[in-house]
C-alpha cells in the first residue's frame, strides 16, 4: 500500500482512450494526444499523467482504460504499470461505464479505497499544489457519500468545457487548506452568450474531468442513477482476475449504455440539492486540458521554450514574424516565415497539412469527418 501521508488509499484510474481527431493531423487514431508529446517536454502526455500521481499511488495500484488501437503504445510508453492493470474496451462507452467498472472492479476487494478519476491527456504545471488538492480531495471523498469534482477558474468564455455552479463554502471541511463548495449545478458545454455569463458570475468553474470517490460511492451511484449500465459491468467486474475475464468483457461492454460520467451520475446527484454531496476543489495548479490547437496555444504562451514573437508560437527550425500576431505553427525542420497573417493555425506532419484559425480549431472533427465520408482511412 502506497502511503498517501494518511490511511487512505488511492486506486489512479487514467482514461486513455479517445479517437484522435482533436488534434489533427498530428494525432491519429492510433496515435491519439495522450501518447504524444505535446506540452513542450520529452515525455508523452499519459506518461507526464502517471509521473505527477506516482507521489499519491504506487505503480500497481493503477487502472488504465484505453483501447485496441492505443493499447500496445501505452504498454510500451508505461512499462511501470503491469498488464493486467491496462484494460482494453472491447468498444467505445464513453466515460460513465469506464469509471464504473474501475469502482466495481475496486470495489469487489477494498470498497472504501478511494478512486481518482484523471483524463490522461490534461496538463499540470505545479505537481505539487496537484498532490495537495487531491489529499485534501481524498479526506471529503472518505468522510461519506461524497463526491469530489476539480474545478478550474475559467480564463474565457469557452464553450468546449463544462462548467460547475459553485455554491457555499462546506464548512464541514474547513481544515483543508483550501475552500471546499458545494456544487449547484453542472452545465455540459454551453452556447458562448451563457459561457460570457458563467464568466462574469464569478461562480462558475470549469469542470477539470477530475473525480475522487470511494469505490462503493461510485459503484452506488451508477447503480440507483444506470441500473441499465450496472448490471453488465458487474459480470465484468466478477470475472475480473479470471481466465474469463477477457471473454466476458467483450460479450457484455458492448451492452451497456454509451453515456459521459457527468450525465450518468453528476448531473442526477446535483439534481438532489444540498442531499447530493458533491463538493467543488479549486483546481488552481496550472491546469490546461490542451482540448485543441488554441487550447495548446495558449499553454505554450504560458510556458514558452519555443520560438515566440508578437504572440505567435512557431515550432520550426527557423521562424520570422513580420506584422504576424497570435499565429501557431507547427512544421519541424523548416524555416518558416510568417507575415501579415493572424490568429491562424498550420499544422504540417509528413501526409497531411491543417491550416485553420484559432477561432475554429475547436471543430478540427469535421475535417476527420469528411475524410472518414471520402474513405480517407489512411488519413486518419
Amino acid at each position: 500500500m502506497s502511503d498517501t501521508g494518511t490511511t487512505l488509499k488511492l486506486v489512479p484510474l487514467v482514461l486513455a482512450g479517445g479517437s484522435g481527431t482533436r488534434f489533427w493531423p498530428r494525432s491519429r487514431k492510433s496515435r491519439a494526444k495522450q501518447v504524444l508529446a505535446l506540452s513542450g517536454g520529452t515525455d508523452t502526455m499519459i506518461q507526464e499523467t502517471v509521473a505527477r500521481l506516482l507521489p499519491l499511488a504506487s505503480a500497481g495500484e493503477f487502472l488504465v482504460i484505453t483501447n485496441g488501437l492505443l493499447v500496445k503504445t501505452i504498454q510500451e510508453q508505461l512499462p511501470q504499470i503491469p498488464a493486467d492493470r491496462i484494460l482494453c474496451e472491447p468498444v467505445a462507452r464513453n466515460t460513465a461505464p469506464a469509471c464504473a467498472l474501475a469502482a466495481m472492479i475496486v470495489e469487489k476487494t477494498a470498497p472504501e479505497t478511494i478512486l481518482g478519476v484523471f483524463p490522461s491527456d490534461h496538463v499540470v504545471t505545479d505537481n505539487d499544489r496537484f498532490q495537495q488538492v487531491i489529499r485534501a480531495g481524498m479526506k471529503i471523498a472518505a468522510a461519506g457519500e461524497n463526491i469530489v469534482v476539480l474545478g478550474a477558474p475559467p480564463t474565457r468564455p469557452e464553450t468546449g468545457y463544462g462548467y460547475i455552479q459553485q455554491g457555499t463554502v462546506a464548512n464541514e471541511f474547513t481544515d483543508l487548506g483550501m475552500p471546499a463548495r458545494c456544487v449547484q449545478r453542472f452545465t455540459e458545454k454551453p452556447q458562448i452568450d451563457r459561457a460570457i455569463e458563467f464568466l462574469a458570475d464569478g461562480n462558475y468553474a470549469w469542470n477539470a474531468g477530475i473525480f475522487l470517490w470511494s469505490a462503493k460511492t461510485l459503484a452506488n451511484a451508477i447503480r440507483e442513477h444506470r441500473p441499465g449500465v450496472a448490471g453488465p459491468l458487474e459480470t465484468i467486474a466478477a470475472a475480473y482476475g479470471t481466465p474469463e475475464f477477457e471473454a466476458v468483457f467483450a460479450a457484455e461492454y458492448p451492452k451497456v449504455e454509451n453515456i459521459s460520467i457527468d450525465y450518468a451520475v453528476l448531473e442526477p446527484r446535483s439534481a438532489k440539492g444540498a442531499a447530493s454531496n458533491i463538493y467543488c476543489l479549486p483546481a488552481d495548479f496550472g491546469w490546461n486540458d490542451l482540448g485543441s490547437w488554441t487550447a495548446l496555444h495558449e499553454h505554450a504562451m504560458a510556458k514558452g521554450g519555443v520560438s515566440r514573437g508578437h504572440g505567435n508560437i512557431v515550432e520550426c527550425d527557423q521562424a520570422l514574424h513580420l506584422e504576424a500576431f497570435g499565429n501557431y505553427v507547427y512544421a519541424p525542420g523548416k524555416t518558416v516565415a510568417l507575415l501579415g497573417v493572424s490568429d491562424l493555425v498550420v499544422v504540417e506532419t509528413e501526409d497531411a497539412i491543417l491550416i485553420t484559425t484559432r477561432a475554429h480549431s475547436q471543430e478540427v472533427g469535421r475535417v476527420v469527418s469528411e475524410l472518414t465520408q471520402r474513405q480517407r482511412l489512411d488519413l486518419i
